[in-house]
């Protein structure tokens, strides 16, 4: 949960090299992530925000939520 009146549109998470970024089973996030790499959703995680990879990025059984404008 985001305090003090931030959005999640205006939160950014950057990732460069490495194995990207992984979210776990149940995780839960509001933010823009961008990588470099790939970015793996695990069965169960939620994230109210927006996924940028340039490689790729792969949801299992997850949820991806545009956050409001």
């Amino acid at each position: 949960m985001l305090a003090g009146g931030a959005l999640p549109k205006n939160v950014f998470w950057q990732v460069a090299g490495g194995a990207g970024v992984a979210l776990g089973a149940g995780a839960q996030i509001e933010v823009i992530v961008m990588t470099k790499t790939a970015i793996n959703l695990r069965a169960g995680a939620s994230v109210n925000g927006r996924l940028w990879a340039q490689t790729a990025v792969n949801i299992n059984a997850a949820t991806v939520i545009q956050p409001a404008p």
